[in-house]
């Protein structure tokens, strides 16, 4: 018998194996901070037993002056530390406004996906597209399907494909520019989106252990982010269009299109239902905005941007737009029938957040346990002070800190779960230095999203395969690497670029 060798694998597909190796031995998301818990009560017994504080100069809000201060590692092996573990553990999880926010958020955007108008609003945009202009719609549709990221993968990037190939483009082509899309540019959009909710909360539990009377909102990055998707919509398409159709050629597969891209005239019912719904709830919140007195206007200054009701109360309106378009558009299309439907539709959504709200609960506790132990103001200011001794300039400071989290991301991928490691100890350290807590938001929303079109952990790597594998019989996982890598590259560094010219220039971040 003659014994067929396989073929050997190519550098890349190597690096891939091993990456997928190391990534398999990562545990759960919600074991990993179980794991932290238990090193964060170990450690903070080893510095209170050794004495460890430090001192330096705090803002004091009760005088409104820099003074003195000193802190202490607290151990949570102590009788005080033990009863706070055990007593706080609810009022910990309440605390944590994260899960309030996504709980609003997903009521509103669950009736909207369940509806299907998210899916409608999709199809729609790229069955209208012109052909010139078809991988820049993709690309700027794939990046703001963040609002529901599921949408984006589930549709957006199969339909890229078929949308490519209609028009005589490789198939192959449309998928890499909408996976880029989805994945790659993540954490920013032209709206706010329910990971802001969370990521600012995160952000100002971590800026209250420096300065208890300071935070940000919801559109803390908004300059920054519409900036970001400016700039990657247009990455992207050159990529796309320069780099990865020359490389795969003319596409020579037998592949068709199953069926129909287009919408039915239910679907474009419930499109004009769901816009007479979008300037009802428009008109609704301009009267509780903008006239003088409007109850969403600030008690005392008026003012609407800021710290006025509005703001406060940004991811409830929302929810409240997402959830009357998502409404209006399932009865126009018939996919829901009544009051019941949407109800069902909110449960399906709350019922869907159930790994998560186990996850931020476990968060909640790490970092109410790491607050209490003090160890992130000794570990801020210690290190603080070996920066400042280097003189290292706080750009430096920022893309070292997007390199850190470039290469966490092949391994962890959950966008909060690193954020709740990284802001107790990167925001305060470089609030200290000077750097403001948008800047430092922003620097994580970099470094969070290029790594996840190409570690094997995302969630849909698997299934962007398969896609693959349906336009060319002999594609794999080095497939869509090969595809991908040219966008992770260019994007990392182009985006880290136009992050230190955003700071240099010392542009607003946001509102």
């Amino acid at each position: 018998m003659t014994v067929i060798a396989e073929p050997s694998k190519t550098t890349m597909q190597k690096l891939l194996d091993a990456v997928e190796r190391v990534g398999n031995r990562v545990p759960h998301p919600v074991m990993i901070f179980v794991y932290l818990i238990g090193i964060v009560i170990v450690l903070s017994a080893v510095l209170g037993w050794f004495g460890a504080h430090v001192s330096y100069q705090a803002y004091n809000p009760a005088t409104g002056d820099i003074e003195p201060a000193s802190t202490a590692a607290r151990s949570l092996l102590t009788v005080d530390g033990i009863r706070f573990m055990f007593t706080g553990l609810v009022q910990n999880f309440m605390n944590f406004n994260a899960v309030g926010v996504i709980i609003v958020a997903m009521v509103g955007v669950g009736v909207a996906e369940e509806a299907g108008l998210v899916k409608a609003l999709i199809r729609k945009l790229v069955v209208v597209a012109p052909p010139k202009a078809l991988t820049l719609i993709l690309v700027f549709v794939g990046i703001i399907s963040s609002i529901a990221a599921d949408a984006g993968y589930l549709v957006l990037i199969p339909l890229a494909a078929a949308a490519f190939i209609s028009v005589g483009r490789h198939p192959l082509a449309g998928l890499a520019a909408a996976f880029a899309a989805v994945a790659s540019a993540f954490l920013v959009n032209v709206l706010i989106v329910p990971v802001d909710g969370i990521l600012t909360e995160i952000t100002n539990d971590a800026i209250r252990l420096v300065n208890p009377t300071r935070s940000i909102d919801l559109a803390a990055n908004v300059w920054f982010s519409i900036g970001s998707v400016v700039l990657l919509t247009i990455l992207i398409t050159v990529i796309t269009e320069r780099v990865i159709e020359p490389r795969l050629g003319t596409y020579t597969g037998d592949y068709q299109v199953p069926g129909d891209t287009g919408l039915s005239d239910q679907e474009h019912r419930g499109l004009l239902f769901a816009l007479y719904g979008m300037l009802g709830v428009f008109a609704f919140l301009a009267l509780l905005v903008l006239p003088p007195g409007a109850p969403l206007r600030h008690p005392e200054t008026g003012a609407i941007i800021g710290s006025s009701p509005f703001m406060t109360s940004l991811i409830v309106s929302i929810a409240l737009i997402f959830l009357v378009c998502g409404a209006a558009y399932g009865i126009g299309a018939g996919t829901m029938k009544g009051s019941n439907d949407v109800i069902a539709a909110m449960q399906k959504a709350i019922a869907g957040l159930a790994g998560l709200i186990l996850l931020l609960l476990v968060i909640s506790q790490f970092i109410a346990y790491f607050n209490y132990t003090n160890m992130a103001t000794l570990a801020a200011v210690s290190l603080a002070r070996i920066l400042q001794q280097m003189n290292l300039d706080a750009l430096w400071l920022l893309i070292g800190f997007v390199v850190v989290v470039f290469l966490l991301d092949l391994i962890i991928t959950a966008a909060i779960a690193k954020w709740a490691i990284f802001a107790p100890i990167f925001v305060p350290l470089l609030m200290q230095l000077g750097v403001e807590p948008e800047a430092v938001l922003a620097a994580y929303r970099v470094g969070d999203s290029p790594m996840n079109s190409i570690t094997p952990l995302n969630a849909y790597f698997a299934m962007i395969v398969t896609f693959a594998i349906k336009y060319q019989k002999d594609a794999g996982v080095g497939t869509v690497i090969a595809l991908m890598l040219p966008y992770v590259v260019v994007i990392s560094v182009v985006w880290t670029v136009f992050l230190a010219f955003w700071h240099l220039a010392g542009l607003p971040w946001g509102l």
